[in-house]
């Protein structure tokens, strides 16, 4: 039995110490070498401070600042520990409910917009943190962002327009803004 016992546990313990220790740390430590903005988070910092990441939706409520897509994750907005959509069907009246107050908000910050509510601004993405909104729906907010930071338009749409990032390698996905990155530029415009 002691000759069966000992080769197995010796395999475990060196298993263990290659998969549980030596392979971690070197997919790390390659990962900080050749990815490091990617390793930790591809967080946005300003002024030395990170102020969120580029792959994780932040909610934004102020008039002063590009909104994006509605959360449905538990507990709290674009909780990333609680990932996922709201799972209601398109005949769930809940889920008209919640586009409809959606819809209502929106128009009620911005009352003179007659321009058709973009639907990434009035339904949550299938993990709730998306981190991005479509170029229609950015500028749908040009408006109010202007009027609520006392500045001309133009130079809002302008901004939304140098933020657009277009289909990746020209074919894959449709083009986007990032929110955070948007707002961040925002401060520029005094």
């Amino acid at each position: 039995m002691r000759d069966l016992l000992r080769p197995a546990v010796a395999s475990l313990l060196l298993l263990t110490l290659l998969t549980g220790v030596v392979y971690p740390l070197a997919v790390t430590g390659l990962a900080q070498i050749l990815f490091p903005r990617q390793a930790n988070g591809s967080l946005i910092v300003r002024e030395g401070r990170p102020l969120g990441s580029a792959l994780l939706g932040q909610p934004f409520d102020d008039p002063r600042h590009f909104w994006g897509r509605p959360s449905a994750t538990a507990a709290f907005p674009y909780n990333a520990m609680a990932s996922g959509g709201s799972n209601l069907g398109p005949a769930n009246p809940e889920l008209a409910r919640s586009v409809r107050a959606r819809m209502t908000a929106l128009q009620a910050a911005d009352p003179e917009n007659r321009l058709p509510v973009p639907v990434d601004l009035a339904t949550a993405s299938g993990s709730g943190l998306d981190p991005h909104i479509s170029p229609a729906a950015a500028r749908y907010q040009v408006s109010r962002v202007a009027k609520a930071r006392g500045v001309e338009e133009k130079a809002v749409g302008d901004l939304v327009e140098a933020h657009v990032r277009g289909r990746v390698f020209g074919i894959l996905g449709e083009p986007v803004v990032s929110v955070l990155e948007l707002n961040v530029a925002l401060e520029t415009l005094r």
